[in-house]
């Protein structure tokens, strides 16, 4: 388990405008988040490294983006109308409902009351809607529970618009819902979400090999999220416990505040989607290879990424306890190319006009360099680098006097909190 206390970062993530309960101000909604402005950032900034990593860097990836309400034979097909359950049981003293697998059913963890518990229902976790004027079952759609499907019924599109070699993939990152009986841990499992997800095709004669490359894959992105690799563990599922679709599956888990568990998912899921699909569609899904030597449905390797669990461990990583000048000192230790906000400019003071002036200056060229540079004059500049620092700000620009004589700036270090000068020009530059 982490160190770092679950309460900290949501008291943090609030009070830095990272992220906020949903409809907070109408009394929230269970198991919904609203990003504020620094996180909607460091959120883009790892869906942008993400796409970046597996999608513009690679020459055999391709990616979609599916519609969120689809025809209700696709989760026919794929077995989430039906099949797509938790164990729900209910206190009979309190009535309160939990997922049977998530708590000691002993005892009622609102209530207290022992034995309370009868035998657990399923409880399907789609949220269904209707298409149209008519409410009727030809109208039913869901909120999908996946990126996944929307993949897999767009795979004959990209073979048959691209031509693509084998293997290659298809990515996608969007928003995902699921009706969760018990959402927790902040934003680690809620019912509104977003996944950033890659269908492999590859052929089945070559599967274990491809396999091992995307473990490899997954390991050094997790590197570039800045996540300590003592804190990552991967975990061989046993075939009892593997989606009855999967002959190998892998979860790599993250010591979380509330515990180790799962950060990601990495399963080979065979021919199972892709025939589903063949079998309910009546559509071929067959794949020939370019020499013509066979002709086959392709199987899939499947590594599923969860934002908001990637956020969370980012947060739980980056977080940093030290003491400056005899003071505790919170601050966000963020990779650079993830930190919501790189440079923040500010004058020494701001009751000095030629002071203010020349800084937004400087603001002015570095914003237009680089994007995410913030403003910051509220408060002494002590006040200031401590905020920057709850915000990961990497560097804090402080224009000065001297700045005036000599067009040069005190860079100030967030994790080493040391100061150095260095000229505007090559600060823009750089």
């Amino acid at each position: 388990m982490s160190t770092t206390n679950l309460e900290t970062i949501v008291s943090l993530c609030k009070r830095r405008g990272f992220i906020y309960q949903g409809s907070e101000v109408y009394g929230g909604l269970s198991g919904t988040w609203d990003y504020g402005p620094h996180g909607v950032t460091l959120k883009k900034n790892i869906m942008n490294l993400w796409w970046k990593t597996f999608v513009e860097d690679r020459d055999d990836m391709y990616g979609v983006d599916a519609a969120i309400l689809m025809n209700q034979k696709v989760w026919q097909a794929s077995g989430h109308a039906t099949g797509f359950n938790d164990p729900l049981v209910e206190c009979s003293h309190c009535h309160g409902r939990f997922r049977e697998d998530k708590i000691d059913t002993s005892k009622c963890p609102t209530c207290g009351t022992k034995d309370s518990f009868g035998p657990a229902k399923q409880f399907n976790m789609m949220f269904k809607t209707n298409v149209g004027p008519l409410a009727d079952e030809e109208s039913i759609s869901y909120l999908r529970p996946e990126t996944a499907q929307g993949i897999f019924t767009n795979y004959k599109n990209v073979v048959d618009s691209f031509s693509p070699d084998l293997p290659f993939g298809i990515a996608q990152q969007g928003k995902a819902f699921r009706n969760e009986i018990s959402p927790r841990d902040f934003v680690f499992r809620s019912r509104e979400f977003e996944q950033m997800e890659i269908e492999y095709f590859v052929d089945p004669d070559n599967w274990e090999a491809e396999f091992e490359k995307w473990v490899s894959y997954i390991a050094d992105f997790l590197d570039k999220l800045g996540l300590p690799k003592d804190s990552i563990h991967n975990l061989e599922v046993e075939e009892a416990d593997r989606a009855h679709y999967s002959k190998r599956t892998i979860d790599v888990e993250f010591d979380f505040p509330h515990g180790r568990d799962e950060l990601l998912g990495l399963a080979y899921r065979t021919d199972f989607d892709l025939m589903n699909i063949q079998n309910n569609s009546g559509k071929k899904m067959d794949y020939r290879m370019k020499d013509g030597s066979k002709t086959f449905v392709p199987h899939v390797i499947e590594p599923s990424f969860g934002v908001e669990r990637a956020i969370m461990a980012v947060l739980t990583s980056a977080y940093t306890e030290d003491e400056v000048n005899g003071e505790k000192r919170e601050y966000l230790k963020l990779p650079e190319h993830l930190a919501p906000v790189r440079f923040a400019v500010s004058p020494l003071v701001k009751n000095k006009p030629e002071l203010v002036e020349k800084a937004k200056e400087v603001y002015q060229a570095l914003k237009k360099k680089y994007g995410n540079v913030m403003w910051d004059d509220n408060g002494n500049i002590g006040k200031r680098y401590r905020r920057q620092d709850e915000i990961g700000t990497p560097y804090c620009v402080v224009v000065d006097f001297q700045t005036l004589e000599d067009d040069t700036v005190t860079i100030r270090d967030r994790d080493t909190t040391e100061q150095k000068r260095q000229s505007i020009d090559s600060l823009v530059k750089s």
